[in-house]
């Protein structure tokens, strides 16, 4: 099957979507009174294109970068795709990433201007030797940034095209028939296995392919509600947007996660996506408070869950649930669950989950409770969105069955490989490593090990290459933050960071036990063997401190949140070393899971 793109472009789809339903509510955000305002697509049209006309009058051309460095909200959507109706492509840059990264990334990708949410933002690069960058715009506030270049509003660049675009109608409309599917879009940068940022080069036709397949599924639809809150500098935000931008779904956009639960009530949407650690975070909040009382009420709750799990047992072999067992789960629905789905609005049509993987305890207990999570699987490289479950169609431990037209296969060793429109055209400034990510036949290689079932249902069983990616999405090198650590800490024999689909990470650590014992004389530790020197006191705060000083030389989400000083030294005889001593990661967290666990006990609780 051939996926039929009735588009050139984001752009050229984003102005068919204004012309079609002008007067459709598209865009809503969160007003200075804790209210919601909504912008018809229209609106989104005229302020759009008039940030398009303004970057044109900076001298933005075709194919330029522009960096967006802001949290999601509406001004994000407006300036991406203000950028792309220039011609330009967007480059996005978390605003929780360090200057240092920052400025790597701005100098890296090239780009010419900077859109920064607000000064501080915007004090981020200053000083950095960024030859290419020739204008910062400011969203929020007066610009007051210190930097060698002229610093702007974001609404005086929207009254400039606006001018601009009243002068020349056609101005932005003409633009936007230059673009062609082959032409780049935007620039992601994703951690490598250095640490050092990767830009991934992503198309326009890869992001049209994207909208048109996630709504021939019934992902979206024209008539649904969105929550918008995953951050838009991800590869999995962004291609909700072209969802958006082809079925015209109505979306609220709000980045604020401390506001999600009481604003999910107010919004009532009927679809939201996320990644795990918000399924997470609900999931603990409902066993808690089911169970916590005690007595009758925790009673209740435990029965109404055996109830949905069989029910959802039954569903997912294919049988028949008995009428019996139907009765049970509508009084388990209205006794427990309904309390649930109230707490997501009471509306919700659709909940999709990815870009890590859900735990299939979580995905069972939605399911049982009458909110199935359709699990998906994609790549920054791939355009995000690959694989999915289909409405009606959940198999649960699955990422469900390939979008569209995107062929894949298993190879030789395992590894999930992929070809088709969205996969990127590559890696930015890096030939060697984008020729070694695909394979002679221009296939990408996913670095995940998987198997594909008679039914075109993906699962995915371990990770290839040496990355770790958080419940809440984010990729992280441990080997890099490794090195850092033995760099800062002359204690250490060996450090292992653990977080893969973990909603933060932690760090197993070995002491030299000749540097410990040199540590330790002259105090009362002299003399002690390893075991007990490493549970003192004393040598838990000295890692302590040195875990401090590594924790501010990383990312928000790469920080190492708990440690344990292991009893032991990690060895070649037992199998935790090759001879060339390099670790082997998953004998060590087998060997220590116990050590590893209770780091995280409690995250998400038991039944």
């Amino acid at each position: 099957m051939t996926l039929a793109l009735p588009y050139r472009s984001i752009p050229d789809m984003f102005l068919q979507r204004v012309a079609s339903t002008p007067d459709k509510d598209a865009l809503g955000y969160p007003t200075a009174d804790d209210g919601i305002g909504w912008l018809n697509w229209a609106q989104v049209g005229t302020r759009a294109t008039a940030i398009a006309a303004g970057l044109r009058q900076l001298g933005v051309r075709h194919e330029d970068r522009v960096a967006i460095l802001a949290s999601t909200r509406l001004e994000w959507v407006l300036a991406d795709l203000g950028v792309m109706c220039a011609g330009a492509a967007t480059t996005t840059v978390y605003p929780t990433t360090e200057p240092e990264d920052a400025a790597f990334i701005l100098a890296d990708s090239g780009s010419k201007v900077l859109i920064a949410e607000n000064n501080d933002q915007a004090a981020k690069v200053a000083g950095a030797d960024l030859p290419e960058l020739t204008h910062i715009i400011i969203i929020d506030g007066e610009p007051t940034a210190d930097a060698s270049v002229p610093v702007l509003s974001l609404a005086r660049i929207e009254a400039d095209g606006a001018a601009a675009l009243a002068a020349e109608p056609d101005l932005v409309a003409n633009l936007v028939e230059e673009i062609g599917p082959d032409d780049l879009a935007t620039l992601i940068y994703t951690s490598g296995t250095t640490g050092r940022p990767k830009g991934v080069e992503l198309l326009h036709g890869g992001w049209v392919w994207e909208g048109v397949a996630q709504a021939d599924v019934d992902l979206l639809r024209a008539d649904d509600l969105q929550y918008l809150w995953l951050p838009l500098s991800h590869s999995f935000g962004k291609t909700l947007l072209c969802g958006v931008l082809h079925a015209g779904v109505k979306t609220y956009v709000d980045g604020r996660v401390d506001k999600l639960v009481v604003n999910l009530a107010k919004v009532q949407p009927t679809l939201l996506c996320s990644a795990p650690r918000v399924f997470e975070k609900v999931y603990n909040a409902a066993v808690t408070n089911g169970t916590s009382a005690g007595g009758l009420k925790a009673k209740i709750f435990g029965w109404a869950v055996r109830t949905g799990k069989a029910k959802v047992a039954l569903e997912q072999a294919g049988k028949p649930v008995p009428a019996g067992l139907a009765r049970k789960h509508a009084i388990a629905t209205k006794l427990v669950f309904s309390k649930l789905q109230a707490r997501l609005g009471g509306r919700i049509r659709v909940l999709v989950s990815g870009s890590a993987p859900l735990s299939p305890q979580i995905s069972e207990f939605f399911s049982a409770a009458g909110l199935p999570i359709l699990e998906g699987y994609g790549l920054t490289e791939s355009s995000a969105g690959n694989f999915v479950n289909r409405p009606g169609g959940l198999r649960i431990g699955t990422v469900g069955q390939a979008l569209g037209d995107l062929e894949a296969k298993i190879d030789t060793d395992g590894e999930v490989l992929l070809r088709g429109v969205p996969v990127m055209r590559g890696y930015h400034n890096l030939p060697d490593e984008t020729a070694a990510a695909f394979t002679e036949d221009g296939f990408f290689r996913t670095g995940d090990i998987g198997e594909i079932d008679a039914d075109g249902y993906l699962r995915i069983t371990d990770r290839k290459k040496d990355l770790i990616k958080t419940s809440g999405g984010k990729y992280v090198a441990p080997s890099h933050i490794e090195g850092l650590f033995k760099s800062l800490a002359p204690l250490v024999s060996q450090a292992i960071v653990i977080g893969q689909a973990r909603n933060y990470c932690t760090m197993v650590v070995t002491l030299d036990p000749d540097s410990l014992a040199t540590w330790a004389k002259g105090t009362d530790l002299e003399g002690k063997p390893y075991a007990e020197l490493v549970a003192a006191p004393a040598t838990q705060a000295v890692v302590a401190g040195y875990v401090d000083q590594l924790n501010e030389k990383l990312n928000r989400w790469e920080t190492i949140k708990k440690f344990s000083i292991l009893p032991r030294d990690l060895s070649i005889a037992d199998g935790e070393l090759t001879p060339s001593l390099k670790i082997k990661r998953r004998v060590v967290e087998a060997s220590f899971a116990q050590e590893i666990e209770s780091m995280y006990e409690g995250t998400v609780a038991q039944i």
